[in-house]
């Protein structure tokens, strides 16, 4: 296999910038650089002489053997002064070395993907962890990192297994006397597993939105307050107030954080019967927008205002301009902030008490793999009820499910998804 290097820090000028070489010339392409290095995974300083005989940089060098790094590759590591033209002398007197060339992106959490150091869900994980950008995002990130999802799906396969081979024994002893009847522990193994693939499904859901994001929509009538509102919350002025009905055409979106979850918030068109072409456009949009919305707050111009859009639970009803209106309802203004508190309060509450019901898997392909293995699941059982003379056509089922959880875990079927995780990995990752 080649010998990869590539900066492993970010870009851009920094304190310390880390160079990293992976493969099975690291060592020696590091010698070259530092002359002899430290012992394995002791940091010792050494002058980095480039082939001219000029310093480069004194650095940090850290070694790790084949089997013992991030690749399990042998892997060193040079910790630079972080100026571009250190990084640059460095990154060029590498690739003047033999054997040795540039790292793709991702390849080296590609590669120890290849090397059984991690599976493809944890690479989704460490994907997930560069881009965390809450609180929640981190600990989701990280949980599947840790091996979360693999460790379920392992649980599970096991139980698969013992069902499949049971299911195998009756399969060879067709013509004789089977001592035991195993429908009943093979039934019990289905439906344990297949009742956690369920639940989990379910919990994706959730778990996807704590990655992406949550959508609040904010709805109502034309200059009822929604921009004003928006831009309030958002602390900046991110929508066009005016006193004009109809200024705003088309969604706004504003990204923030609450309660350690991202939350995108919407300000829509309001919601009234135009002959305005494009103003109908937009209110199209909202209506569309809303609909799809993990939550909406209805912004009202009084408390028994008729609603063009139903609210559905964990919806927030309030009446809007409080600093102009006397009302014994939840109010909220944008202009003294009056109510923001509360609102936001009620926001993070309702979205905080969601994610209670995450599961582990974060991905539309982890759910599709989850649906595929229990709907062979429930075929299985099918067949079972039939008889002992329908168990080969059961094991096949359980088969199938069997490769659904190598899928999820990376094991088989997932060669035509690698290239697209793998390029949104920067170059030393």
């Amino acid at each position: 296999m080649d010998t990869i290097f590539a900066l492993a820090s970010a870009r851009g000028k920094a304190g310390v910038a880390v160079v990293r070489i992976s493969g099975p010339l690291a060592f020696s392409a590091a010698r070259q650089l530092a002359g002899e290095l430290p012992e394995i995974r002791t940091a010792g300083l050494r002058k980095l002489v480039g082939q001219g005989g000029l310093v480069l940089d004194e650095a940090l060098v850290l070694c790790f053997e084949e089997g013992s790094s991030f690749t399990r590759e042998s892997v060193v590591e040079l910790q630079l002064h972080g100026s571009g033209a250190v990084i640059r002398a460095v990154l060029f007197e590498l690739s003047e070395i033999d054997g040795l060339r540039f790292a793709e992106p991702g390849e080296f959490t590609r590669r120890a993907l290849e090397n059984d150091c991690m599976d493809l869900a944890q690479v989704e994980g460490l994907a997930d962890l560069l881009e965390a950008e809450t609180e929640a995002q981190r600990k989701q990130a990280y949980n599947v990192l840790s091996g979360a999802l693999g460790s379920i799906a392992e649980k599970w396969r096991a139980n698969l297994i013992r069902a499949a081979a049971l299911l195998e024994a009756t399969i060879d002893f067709a013509d004789e006397d089977v001592p035991v009847d195993v429908s009943p522990e093979v039934r019990s193994l289905l439906a344990e597993v297949s009742s956690a693939l369920e639940k989990e499904v379910s919990g994706s859901v959730i778990a996807e939105r704590i990655r992406s994001g949550f959508e609040v929509a904010i709805i109502g009538k034309p200059n009822v307050g929604k921009s004003t509102l928006l831009n309030a919350l958002a602390g900046r002025d991110a929508a066009i107030t005016s006193e004009v009905a109809g200024t705003t055409r088309d969604v706004i979106e504003v990204q923030m954080e609450l309660a350690g979850l991202a939350v995108t918030l919407l300000d829509t068109a309001g919601l009234r019967e135009t002959t305005d072409t494009v103003e109908a456009i937009g209110i199209e949009r909202a209506m569309s927008r809303a609909q799809a919305a993990d939550m909406r707050v209805f912004l009202l111009e009084h408390e028994n205002e008729s609603l063009s859009i139903q609210p559905v639970d964990g919806d927030v009803l309030v009446v809007g301009k409080a600093d102009e209106r006397n009302s014994t309802e939840f109010s909220v203004s944008g202009v003294t902030g009056q109510g923001l508190d509360e609102l936001v309060s009620k926001i993070s509450i309702t979205l905080s008490e969601r994610v209670q019901g995450a599961g582990t898997a974060t991905r539309e392909r982890h759910r599709i793999a989850m649906k595929n293995a229990k709907n062979a699941l429930d075929e299985a059982r099918i067949e079972i009820d039939h008889g002992a003379d329908r168990s080969e056509f059961a094991a096949e089922e359980v088969r199938t499910a069997l490769r659904a959880l190598d899928a999820l875990v990376g094991r088989v079927d997932v060669e035509h998804l690698l290239d697209e995780i793998f390029s949104s990995f920067c170059l030393g990752k």
